[in-house]
């Protein structure tokens, strides 16, 4: 009768314990990051107009950056050496395509939050760019407490109990603009979902590098988006009559030529001529 008591004793204990270590840990926590090129370009909240016409002067000089959070960070989860990275593959895009003549990787301590055009006319003055990739963010992560979670009382369990399961959704889109006529010319998303879980002891590290991994799973989702609308854009300008194509001084562009190619050819006609007299 004894050890039957004892033993229902242990059991009620095991019990009460393991529901209190339930509702200790069962809260759902969500860790929240995100940047919105609405609120960088128009801080005053009405959009300002653009001009009717945009003027495209080819090759384009091409600015990128990613799009800083309105309290004046980037995102917590990136270095800034792994923010440069990924933006590496949003340049090597560009660089596919011969209308592009540069691209500038603009570091994010050079944009203000909710700077505005103004600060995109800045960066125009200063890297010498006409059009700029803003890249924008929103990465949510939620952790929730499994049912092991409660073996997080004893030692052991919080260093190898795998009790917290993690979900974060990421999504990148990359938002191309004309500086100068304020046009948004064209846009291409990215998205990911990274699962995990996790011990007490080791969640932070864990958490970390899935909110890492969703930032390089978006962004390389969004590489072949951007290059497709990137060839789309090649031939919808050609037809588009509120883009106007204009081509730099000195290059070959659209049949027009520069001053030192007509003086060769105007040379060489002359020596035809010499020969044939």
């Amino acid at each position: 009768m004894r050890f039957e008591v004892r033993l229902f004793s242990l059991i009620l204990v095991a019990a009460i314990l393991g529901s209190c270590a339930t509702a200790f840990w069962n809260t759902e926590y969500k860790r929240r990051e995100a940047s919105s090129v609405v609120d960088y370009l128009y801080p005053k909240g009405e959009p300002a107009a653009a001009e009717m016409v945009t003027h495209i002067t080819l090759p384009v000089k091409v600015g990128i950056a990613f799009v800083p959070d309105g309290r004046g960070g980037i995102s917590t989860s990136l270095s800034e050496e792994k923010k440069m990275a990924l933006l590496k593959q949003v340049k090597d895009v560009f660089e596919k395509y011969e209308y592009v003549q540069k691209i500038e990787i603009i570091p994010s301590a050079y944009l203000r939050p909710r700077g505005g055009f103004d600060n995109l006319q800045q960066l125009s003055s200063m890297f010498g760019v006409d059009v700029m990739a803003l890249v924008s963010y929103d990465q949510i992560q939620f952790d929730d407490p499994n049912a092991l979670s409660f073996l997080y009382w004893t030692i052991v369990g919080a260093y190898v109990v795998k009790g917290d399961q993690h979900d974060t959704q990421t999504m990148v889109d990359a938002s191309v603009f004309d500086i100068h006529s304020k046009k948004l010319l064209f846009r291409a998303p990215g998205t990911s979902m990274i699962k995990g879980t996790a011990t007490a002891m080791k969640y932070q590290e864990i958490a970390r590098a899935g909110r890492e991994e969703g930032y390089a799973k978006a962004v390389g989702e969004m590489i072949p988006n951007l290059e497709k609308e990137m060839a789309a854009f090649k031939e919808r300008i050609k037809g588009d009559a509120s883009v106007q194509i204009h081509h730099r001084q000195g290059s070959s562009g659209g049949g027009s030529f520069s001053m030192p190619a007509l003086m060769a050819t105007a040379c060489f006609a002359l020596l035809i001529a010499f020969r044939r007299r």
